[in-house]
């Protein structure tokens, strides 16, 4: 569970939907997120309402503006620095230390939205050796014309040596704000929304070095989801379960505070954890040597100080895990939302786990034990009566982390977009969220698999 003692970022966004369906006066909020419509829901079928898209081959990296930088072919391209653009100060806000950085830039062509947007979320994977770091930013068009600032969407590095990884706060135009990795607009009942936008990452360096970070994949998450606070049931279509591994964060309640100690709070990274085993990921005893020995399953100390967001003092930072997920040798990780419980199906047919994000009552998931304000945990099958088979990593310990839940109560709490706290307040729901880690050269049935959800 992410920082429950806390109003999460979602809370956040839902306050200005609290407002208008109660009436109340709220402060300056987004709306919140809204799940997105079936297909063969009353009415008919509904353009998607999702839109990941994502520049990856050497022709996309070929296709923007470069500035310093240069794309690379191989089995993976990518883009690199090749000869600076510039350079420049950066005083990192979490230590107060002020360096040069030679630094280099790449500017995405325009994409166009599918279906305009409310909300927005990048993501990357990248290699940072140490000395390097890379920043992204979004610059928007709406749907009256005008633009955005660029938004800084996240300063990172797979290492903590260089700069401390940070999500960027008050960052607004009036219009659209930024809620640590999220782009949503202020007020959607004025209909304004994004039709397009750019992304630019800059590639850092320490200066007099040939270092170059390595970007193979950048990407958005473009959506506007119908708010709703049920989700029409779907239809059981697959009985399988996945072979992850498991993991509980309550073995590490109290651990290491300075990566927000454990516990509730690690939900996030000790999900990536168990995906990224399950791709084959293996941390060496050298990079778990800082752990103390005495913790079990030292690697999801690991994972949380290496997605561990400085300026949100958490470890739930979204596109911080899909990075870290990456960071390990033939993985990519995308975040964006997915449209049904089918859409959960396709993937895990295809062998592909999901990391999805819910909030929800203790009364409204049975078998839990607990209600969250924020809560991730990995899908990893369906039953033969088509129940969900997830990881939860909100258990005792690793024997109790496996899961079966109710699919009709599931669907719900994940995909809705707005429900009641138990104070019977309006607040968010996460409409769909999810993180998906697969390999970097999917096989034929995997990449199906994959289009049929948006992801390419």
């Amino acid at each position: 569970m992410s920082r429950v003692q806390e109003p999460s970022r979602r809370t956040v966004l839902a306050v200005a939907v609290a407002a208008a369906v109660t009436g109340t006066a709220a402060p300056a909020a987004a709306a919140g997120p809204r799940p997105a419509a079936d297909a063969d829901e009353p009415g008919g079928a509904r353009a998607r309402p999702i839109d990941y898209h994502a520049w990856t081959t050497h022709r996309e990296w070929r296709s923007g503006t470069a500035q310093g930088t240069r794309a690379v072919s191989g089995r993976r391209p990518g883009v690199v620095i090749g000869a600076p653009a510039g350079r420049t100060d950066y005083t990192d806000p979490h230590t107060g230390t002020t360096a040069a950085w030679d630094y280099a830039t790449w500017t995405s062509p325009v994409h166009r939205l599918a279906v305009p947007a409310t909300e927005a979320v990048a993501s990357w994977n990248a290699h940072t050796p140490d000395g390097t770091w890379i920043q992204v930013e979004l610059l928007g068009t709406y749907s009256d014309g005008t633009e955005t600032p660029w938004y800084v969407m996240g300063r990172w590095a797979a290492g903590d040596q260089d700069i401390k990884r940070t999500s960027v706060d008050d960052q607004t135009d009036g219009r659209s704000t930024i809620w640590t990795d999220t782009f949503a607009i202020d007020d959607a009942s004025t209909g304004l929304r994004l039709t397009a936008y750019r992304l630019r990452l800059t590639l850092y360096r320490r200066p007099g070095t040939h270092l170059t970070p390595t970007v193979w994949r950048l990407g958005a998450m473009g959506s506007d989801i119908p708010d709703r606070f049920t989700v029409p049931a779907s239809t059981p279509g697959l009985a399988q379960e996945l072979a992850v591994p498991r993991y509980s964060q309550e073995i590490h309640k109290g651990q290491y505070p300075e990566y927000d100690s454990g516990g509730e709070a690690w939900c996030s990274p000790t999900s990536s954890q168990m995906i990224v085993e399950y791709w084959g990921g293996r941390l060496t005893r050298e990079q778990l040597s800082w752990v103390d020995p005495s913790y079990a399953d030292p690697q999801v100390d690991h994972a949380a100080r290496f997605t561990y967001d400085h300026q949100y003092e958490g470890c739930g930072n979204w596109p911080f895990n899909a990075a870290y997920a990456a960071t390990f040798e033939g993985l990519q990780g995308v975040v964006t939302r997915l449209a049904s419980l089918t859409d959960l199906e396709t993937l895990i047919a295809a062998g592909i786990p999901a990391i999805t994000s819910q909030s929800f009552l203790k009364t409204e998931l049975t078998g839990a034990g607990y209600g969250t304000s924020g809560h991730l945990m990995t899908v990893i099958g369906f039953t033969a009566d088509g129940d969900v088979i997830a990881n939860d990593p909100a258990s005792a310990d690793d024997a109790a982390v496996r899961r079966v839940y109710l699919r009709r109560e599931f669907e719900n709490i994940w995909l809705r977009t707005k429900r009641y706290n138990a104070s019977g307040k309006v607040v968010s729901g996460t409409g769909g969220v999810c993180y998906l880690y697969f390999p970097a050269h999917p096989s034929p049935r995997q990449r199906k698999a994959l289009a049929l959800v948006g992801v390419h």
